[in-house]
């Protein structure tokens, strides 16, 4: 005789037991030294003219260069955040619309706490300081001398 109810879906389609359809790839790592800036060129008229880097691009150059992020780095990733600095100058040259396009390529790198979220991302060193705490335990203080008294069981509360 059948059960009640419609039949069980196939496991196969169940939410949470899917297996991924492509599996991952790993790849070796290998760190990659932060390039330079290459010269800034910006079109005047006909012509290409190179121009000074913005001090606000220089000091976010640096401030990647010395990130935590920086250490996971590849050549890839380094080529990709230099291609992102000419759009931090145009940003910071006045070009407003470069803005959009600036936040989404950061993000990628975990540049805000939300994107280190979101990346699943966090810093060691919290981690390390649990480690290093003691842990707590309860003192003799705060509870004083505690004793068992005879017939405390779930019974004799209720008896009570």
């Amino acid at each position: 005789m059948a059960g009640r109810g419609p039949a069980p879906k196939d496991p196969r389609r169940r939410a949470g037991h899917r297996k991924d359809a492509h599996p991952q790839t790993v790849l070796r790592f290998e760190q990659a030294e932060p390039p330079e800036l290459p010269p800034l060129r910006v079109r005047q008229g006909d012509e290409m003219v190179e121009v000074p880097w913005p001090a606000a691009t220089l000091e976010w150059w640096e401030m990647w260069k010395a990130s935590p992020q920086a250490e996971h780095f590849t050549s890839t990733d380094w080529s990709f955040l230099r291609d992102t600095a000419l759009v931090h100058a145009r940003h910071w040259n006045g070009e407003a619309t470069a803005g959009a396009e600036l936040r989404l390529r950061v993000a990628k790198f975990g540049a805000t706490p939300e994107d280190r979220a979101r990346l699943r991302m966090q810093f060691a060193q919290a981690d390390e300081a649990d480690s290093k705490r003691a842990p707590e335990r309860a003192s003799e203080d705060e509870f004083g001398d505690l004793k068992v008294l005879p017939g405390g069981g779930a019974d004799a509360v209720a008896g009570a």
